[in-house]
């Protein structure tokens, strides 16, 4: 009776339905599932963010409308963040603006910017909402394939012209979700330069950035020269400090960019929630202690997964950032998936669920503890 519009019939179908429905089957019959697939951290947000939060959210003044573009002491916390982490200078008052989580700005980013058949570039894989916020906004996604002779670096030199003269956007995203890939300097200097040449909007998603194995420090494109001219960088405090559900998160950069994307965010949201913003301060501020002791946990249970994954004959790299290992399989990732859930119990995310050029890979989530971890090792080796 009700049909939904054209732009929302060219966003794929929800890819995982079936494995939801074999993972619901699978927990019926009393298996017990290791869920491997989903990118939500299982440790919990550190006890003095909380305290934070119920510290606050009795304040009257807090249960108030908030204003859209965050408070000013929010935007400060996170000038200082950036100030004490990368090494970059940002103005609170034009630089940056509150975000509710960093998928509502990457969304509406194109609302601002994209006119009917503008093309926007986007990573393949990668993560999807780059895809349908493109498709949304009118515009006309062009995939960048990301394989692993380049070590998922896409190839901006090769982009036919007539591409870059509409393109509009391009997305990177570095520590890079599927892939756990990382940027070099070299890239990333690369990048900055394709985009002040053609006058295209660099939106570098960098929700995995503290999420740095080895001591590997993941760079802010920020930390560029002449990087502010062109860059809107996402962040959120999701991955870092474990607060997927409390949808909080923020953009920084071009001051220009920030306006646009401002402009969407007054006509379609209310803004982040005051008391919310009050524990992210503390978290911003406080001891970065728990982004290292996250770090320590990921790289242990990494090992355990890379390791066992590699006794089993899996082509697979020990990533250097980011909670996922990525993995070829050499067959269909969607029915590799459906075998391990079947005859194993392990959850994975097949990789064409991310694009195409996913297509042969699965994606490890490592969001459960290392014993958990090993116990999933254990049943494979059962299996191959």
């Amino acid at each position: 009776m009700f049909e939904v519009s054209d732009r929302m019939k060219k966003i794929p179908p929800y890819l995982f339905a079936e494995i939801d429905a074999m993972k619901k089957k699978k927990i019926s019959e009393g298996v017990k599932i290791i869920d491997l697939g989903i990118g939500d951290p299982d440790l919990p947000t550190p006890k003095h963010i909380v305290s934070a939060l119920q510290k606050t959210v009795e304040k009257v003044e807090r249960q108030k409308y908030p204003s859209y573009e965050g408070m000013l002491e929010f935007r400060e916390s996170v000038a200082e963040f950036y100030k004490r982490r990368k090494g970059v200078k940002l103005d609170p008052q034009r630089e940056i603006i509150a975000l509710i989580g960093s998928k509502e700005g990457i969304a509406h980013l194109p609302l601002a910017f994209v006119n009917e058949g503008d093309f926007v570039l986007v990573p393949d894989p990668g993560y999807p909402v780059y895809y349908a916020s493109t498709v949304m906004a009118g515009g006309k996604p062009f995939y960048l394939p990301l394989k692993a002779e380049n070590d998922f670096l896409p190839e901006l030199e090769s982009l036919p012209e007539e591409v870059i003269r509409k393109t509009k956007i391009l997305f990177l995203n570095y520590p890079n979700n599927p892939t756990s890939a990382v940027a070099n300097d070299e890239f990333i200097r690369s990048a900055i330069d394709f985009c002040i040449d053609n006058k295209i909007i660099l939106a570098h998603d960098y929700a995995y950035g503290e999420i740095g194995l080895d001591g590997y420090r993941p760079k802010s494109f920020l930390e560029f020269k002449n990087a502010l001219e062109v860059t809107i960088e996402f962040n959120s405090l999701s991955k870092t400090y474990n607060m997927t559900g409390w949808r909080i998160g923020f953009a920084c950069g071009n001051e220009e960019i920030l306006k646009g994307l401002l402009k969407v965010k007054t006509n379609v949201d209310s803004g982040v929630f005051e008391a919310v913003q009050e524990a992210g301060i503390t978290a911003l501020r406080g001891d970065d202690k728990v982004i290292e002791e996250n770090c320590k946990i990921y790289t242990e249970r990494r090992d355990v997964l890379v390791n066992g994954l590699k006794n089993l004959g899996f082509e697979v790299k020990k990533p250097k950032a980011t909670f996922y290992v990525w993995c070829r399989v050499g067959e269909s990732s969607i029915e590799f998936v459906k075998r391990i859930l079947d005859l194993a119990g392990i959850v994975a995310t097949p990789g064409i669920g991310f694009g195409a050029n996913g297509e042969g890979y699965v994606r490890f989530a490592l969001t459960r503890s290392k014993e958990t971890i090993m116990e999933a090792v254990k049943r494979l080796e059962k299996l191959f």
